[in-house]
């Protein structure tokens, strides 16, 4: 595929939630925005606009937490897609980490099953996905995916090729983006967790 070589995507994870505060693992439940998220989304919309972005494909996860921060963000959505919805945590929605490892020592959703919910495999199969239906816009556009924190961790690995695993190499804050591109035909992490600070 030929892609232009300032092609990029751009990965926001949306604002901060009550449950993404505490640390509960939030999937499937529509959670809204803190005050505090709805002003991390507007304060990224600023920043993602100096990137200048070419005629930008905006792809919204449709929880309304993500949607919300496309619009505070004055990003305009094109597309509200499924598949860029969070990991489906399962029986574990709604827990946090120190919870879970209460039965399941060790438990991180990158190295252990989610009973009920969505497994590595899966969500391997869901990123490639995503990542094709990108590349086929980057020769004439950028791309904007609002979304989560693991779902988004993910694609950041598969962009690089790597397993979805090493998805737990990089962390993702609440309101915080991360652009990916390429350097000589090779897809590159260009920046990473910009933070929604003023």
């Amino acid at each position: 595929m030929s892609t232009a070589p300032n092609a990029r995507l751009i990965l926001i994870r949306h604002g901060q939630t009550e449950w993404a505060r505490t640390g509960k693992h939030t999937g499937r439940t529509d959670v809204p925005l803190t005050a505090l998220g709805e002003r991390q989304a507007s304060i990224t919309g600023e920043r993602v606009a100096d990137l200048e972005l070419r005629d930008p494909l905006v792809l919204t996860s449709p929880r309304e937490r993500a949607r919300r921060t496309g619009l505070l963000a004055g990003l305009s959505e094109e597309r509200s897609w499924e598949a860029l919805a969070e990991w489906d945590y399962g029986d574990y929605e709604g827990l946090t980490t120190a919870q879970i490892r209460e039965t399941v020592p060790e438990w991180t959703v990158w190295t252990h099953p989610c009973p009920g919910g969505e497994q590595a495999d899966q969500i391997h199969a869901r990123t490639d996905m995503v990542l094709s239906l990108v590349r086929s816009q980057l020769p004439e556009r950028d791309v904007v995916a609002i979304g989560h924190g693991h779902f988004s961790r993910a694609l950041i690995a598969r962009w690089l090729g790597l397993p979805v695993s090493e998805g737990r190499r990089f962390g993702l804050d609440p309101g915080a983006f991360s652009v990916l591109g390429f350097e000589h035909g090779s897809e590159q992490l260009v920046h990473h967790n910009v933070a929604p600070r003023p």
